[in-house]
This record gives structure tokens, C-alpha cells and sequence, in this order.
């Protein structure tokens, strides 16, 4: 079966980096755009970055341009997220998602195939 495990998250003080990661398996990595998403306390899932299946296009809320990174390894089945200068307000748990399609949307529902979800906590 498809599976999608996020890792990489923890506790990081304001202005620190983490680097997510997410492996899937169960399905042909390159053949997905991938997302991921993020959901703080008593918020809605939010968009939070996204990748072609080819790697060539990548799209980003506004709040996170500048700071974050995607990237995928399709050798590797991996799909990363760089995320530098990190607030308080970046605090919340983080999903990967799949799409079986060539691009990402901002759309939770468009996506086929959900991870379990890190959580990334940022201090003042």
C-alpha cells in the first residue's frame, strides 16, 4: 500500500532552520506532484509548498517565500522541505501529500494520498 512518512521535525528555536523529509513508497514517486501542508492549533489545513512530478516547477504560499525550500529525489522516493528563518508562526504540524498529476495545487482535496504528519515547533 501507499505510504508517505514524514520526518525532520522538532523543537528549534525563532530563526533556526529544519529540513523535512517525507519517503514514499507503494508508488511510482515520479509520477506525483507533491505538497505539503501544514495545520497549527485550532487553525485549518494550510498550503504550504508544492513540486511537479519533474522537480521543474515549484510554488509556495506568501507567507513562506524567501525562507522555504521544496525539493524532490525521485531516485530516492524523498520529497524535502528547507525551511529557514523559521517564527513562531510556522509552528504546527506538517504533511506531505501526493497528487497523480504533473502539478501541485494549494487544494488539500486534490491530493491522493496523505502522510502522517511532523510536528514542527518554533520558540520565541
Amino acid at each position: 500500500q501507499v505510504q508517505l512518512v514524514e520526518s525532520g521535525g522538532g523543537l528549534v528555536q525563532a530563526g533556526g532552520s529544519l529540513r523535512l523529509s517525507c519517503a514514499a513508497s507503494g508508488l511510482t514517486f515520479s509520477g506525483y506532484a507533491m505538497g505539503w501542508f501544514r495545520q497549527a492549533p485550532g487553525k485549518g489545513r494550510e498550503f504550504v509548498a508544492g513540486i511537479m512530478w519533474s522537480g521543474s516547477g515549484t510554488y509556495y504560499t506568501d507567507p513562506v517565500k524567501g525562507r522555504f525550500t521544496i525539493s524532490r529525489d525521485n531516485a530516492k522516493n524523498t520529497v524535502y522541505l528547507q525551511m529557514n528563518s523559521l517564527k513562531p508562526e510556522d509552528t504546527a504540524v506538517y504533511y506531505c501529500a501526493a497528487r497523480y498529476r504533473n502539478m501541485p495545487t494549494p487544494q488539500g482535496d486534490d491530493y491522493h494520498y496523505w502522510g502522517q504528519g511532523t510536528q514542527v515547533t518554533v520558540s520565541s
